[in-house]
């Protein structure tokens, strides 16, 4: 799709990977505000160069380049060249690697990780970027799926650090509490004050505690759940204005601009896709 600005994008799903979700996109002013995804975010620099904000850190991605983010961390994205920067984006989500993982026994330890931003490895831009070109192809199910497990097998056994695992009782109970009553409360959720007595600690310490251990404010962590949950009735031929006011959004325009800003495509566009799958 191209608009007037000179960006262009294509989104869609790959039905022969699970449904896998794909863009392919040239951004020129599009800003991407802090947000997350639920599952790793694969993505490979075409041309241009981007800009983005990770791990309390800047970084710069060049043509070239691929940049790596783990589920649920937090990043931003802008250009960092005067033409944009254009790119081919993975968003797995985490039972579509974990299967393959498990499948490539690469799981031993715990769930991978990546501890680099930016990947600089011309084998493996290469390897990314060939498999997102033929999931776009009419290749056959059989050799999109090998491709796919190959990319990840090199990708992970370069690259990937394995996780020793979370520590029982390390998240505090306040902040896991207070992710329930949020997520059951998206549409209208309940003040700071009572979060913080629902959870049994003064409105300033829970903020705290809560943005040191998801990396967020409250209200913002929220925001990204509706974000998720806007997503998933989308994908189930929702439509937007049914899903703003379903979400608390304060209207279409609200959810449209939201939507944009985290994941570079419009709700009526990644609602199509969906629908083509």
């Amino acid at each position: 799709m191209a608009h007037e600005s000179g960006e262009q994008i294509r989104f869609w799903q790959s039905r022969e990977l699970g449904g896998i979700e794909l863009l392919h996109a040239h951004y020129i002013e599009q800003r991407f505000s802090p947000h997350v995804h639920e599952g790793f975010v694969f993505t490979v620099i075409e041309g241009g160069a981007q800009r983005f904000r990770h791990r309390g850190s800047e970084h710069l991605a060049p043509v070239g380049s691929m940049v790596l983010i783990n589920p649920d961390e937090l990043h931003t994205g802008s250009k960092a060249h005067e033409h944009g920067w254009r790119y081919r984006a993975f968003y797995p989500d985490n039972a579509q690697v974990s299967g393959v993982l498990a499948e490539l026994e690469l799981t031993a330890g715990g769930t991978p990780s990546f501890a680099v931003s930016v990947l600089q490895d011309p084998l493996l831009h290469r390897c990314f970027l060939d498999l997102h070109q033929l999931l776009d192809s009419p290749a056959t199910g059989l050799q999109q799926q090998s491709a796919w497990r190959e990319a990840i097998l090199l990708l992970f056994q370069r690259h990937a650090r394995l996780s020793a695992g979370l520590v029982a009782g390390a998240e505090p109970q306040a902040v896991a509490r207070a992710k329930e009553l949020l997520s059951s409360q998206l549409a209208a959720p309940p003040s700071l004050e009572q979060l913080a007595a629902a959870v049994g600690l003064s409105p300033f310490h829970f903020a705290r505690v809560f943005r040191r251990a998801t990396g967020l404010p409250p209200h913002t962590w929220l925001m990204q759940r509706r974000l998720e949950q806007a997503r998933a009735l989308l994908r189930n031929g929702c439509a937007p204005l049914s899903v703003a006011m379903q979400l608390g959004f304060a209207d279409q325009s609200h959810l449209s601009r939201q939507f944009k800003q985290a994941y570079g495509v419009a709700p009526g566009q990644y609602r199509q896709a969906s629908a083509n799958r």
